[in-house]
């Protein structure tokens, strides 16, 4: 979802729901009316409303777009944003642009600018924070967040290593992966 759902649509559409992955496309209200034609506030205000009013999993996607939201500064802001109004386990994941309709004249977004804001998003708190549309094992895999070990191993759609126990805590010592199992 784009988080745009209001009022009563948002609150019978999050009842019957288990989970949720909201686009935060960019932290910058300009971003937002120039290239989606809407509101940042709308689509915070949305966020949440699923964390704190709902029972609903909640992850985060943004797609970085170079020159658009890609800078330290726009990162570091959504990142400490999503650690205070949030909380630091809600998965956060930075994905590759690749030129497409509209922007053609975009570049792709590297792999090194994804790693540079993973980087930056976890120094501000986030303990899950990922990379996608790439082929990255490392930083697209669940690490434990308190001994480091590896949960769940993915490049790209493939899966590989499993360290999670029975009840979905870590193999190595047991702390719980947050997440619905």
């Amino acid at each position: 979802t784009a988080g745009y759902v209001q009022g009563q649509a948002r609150e019978d559409l999050f009842a019957v729901m288990q989970a949720a992955n909201v686009d935060l496309k960019s932290f910058n209200e300009n971003f937002y009316r120039r290239l989606c034609g809407g509101h940042l506030a709308d689509v915070l205000e949305t966020l949440q409303y699923i964390k704190h009013q709902t029972q609903v999993w909640l992850e985060i996607t943004t797609l970085l777009i170079p020159g658009e939201n890609d800078s330290v500064a726009e990162i570091t802001a959504l990142s400490q944003w999503l650690v205070e109004n949030l909380g630091p386990e809600v998965p956060l994941h930075f994905s590759a642009f690749h030129p497409n309709y509209r922007m053609n004249d975009t570049p792709s977004t590297s792999i090194a600018s994804l790693l540079t804001a993973r980087k930056i998003a976890m120094n501000q708190g986030l303990h899950y924070v990922y990379v996608g549309n790439v082929h990255n094992r490392q930083a697209a895999s669940t690490w434990c967040h308190n001994c480091g070990a590896l949960l769940i191993e993915r490049d790209w759609y493939q899966l590989g290593v499993w360290g999670l126990d029975q009840r979905g805590g870590c193999a190595k010592c047991g702390m719980m992966l947050p997440g619905i199992i």
